[in-house]
């Protein structure tokens, strides 16, 4: 074990963690093994930092908005040093539009090491949909297709063909005969409902299989120690474009090897990916 790794220990020590949802119930048994106790405060408002219900829109990275909400549980338990919080974001896949995208995000603070660990989940793995519905039988297909009841959905006004929150929302809708007279009495105000996933994750089990994962993806950065000095964190910092062409022997844009740097003492190293060379159709030389 490298020199000053067992000083990072915990044995025992409680851990706040920044939700309203529920999430306790994934993260905890993940994060034990660290020597964290995984502890909720009453009266915590996360979602004022956005809310997946669109009644409030988050500002700024899923980074800040997980800082601020373990300011927020710092605020509410001032005794702990140790804060936690997760969020996510969904959207369309950057490469193929059609496919749904999301990305999870946990955040481990503590505050008087001043150590920040992140673990993540990204991929298509998710329900994550859209549909506008003129008739409540259109509602109630999309709401099955995304696994309705068991993860909830939303109901709102729609204007233009969008989505219109600020004039009509339904929420914890957890019946089909509620979301039906929901969507009907949107229907008596305009042509159209706008009907999605309810991403929050006490309401999507698939969601908080992410979040479980991105956990554990934070638990593995933890193991990952700094050879010098032990710190917890030392992960891939930058990736390093430059993969050989196989044909040509020309750098690409692929990565040739990625730097692992220790934010507490400065060392690096940089590692080479497994791959030897770049497919001649990714090169700008062969393949203008």
């Amino acid at each position: 074990m490298a020199r000053g790794a067992e000083a990072w220990r915990y044995s025992g020590e409680r851990a706040v963690l920044a939700t309203m949802h529920g999430k306790e119930r994934v993260m905890a048994p993940i994060l034990a093994p660290l020597g964290l106790e995984v502890m909720t405060v009453p009266g915590i408002e996360t979602d004022r930092h956005g809310s997946f219900t669109r009644s409030v829109e988050r500002q700024g990275t899923a980074l800040a908005a997980a800082r601020a909400k373990i300011a927020d549980a710092f605020g509410l338990a001032p005794t702990l040093r140790v804060g936690l919080a997760s969020e996510g974001s969904f959207g369309p896949h950057p490469a193929m539009p059609l496919l749904p995208f999301a990305q999870e995000l946990v955040l481990l603070i503590d505050r008087e090491r001043g150590l920040s660990i992140a673990g993540h989940d990204i991929g298509s793995d998710t329900n994550y949909a859209q549909a506008l519905c003129s008739e409540v039988s259109t509602a109630l297909a999309f709401a099955r297709r995304i696994g309705f009841p068991a993860h909830g959905v939303v109901a709102m006004a729609s204007e233009s063909g969008r989505p219109a929150p600020q004039r009509a929302l339904f929420t914890d809708l957890s019946t089909e005969a509620a979301l039906a007279n929901a969507v009907r009495w949107l229907l008596m105000r305009a042509p159209a409902a706008f009907v999605e996933s309810d991403m929050r994750a006490d309401r999507n089990p698939t969601r908080m299989a992410a979040i479980a994962r991105a956990t554990a993806d934070l638990v593995r950065n933890w193991w990952s120690r700094c050879p010098v000095c032990g710190r917890p964190g030392f992960v891939v910092g930058e990736r390093v474009p430059g993969l050989p062409c196989a044909a040509c022997g020309q750098p690409t844009r692929r990565v040739r090897a990625e730097r692992l740097q220790c934010v507490g003492c400065g060392h690096a190293d940089l590692r080479p990916v497994a791959d030897p060379a770049a497919d001649p159709a990714g090169c700008d030389v062969c393949n203008p």
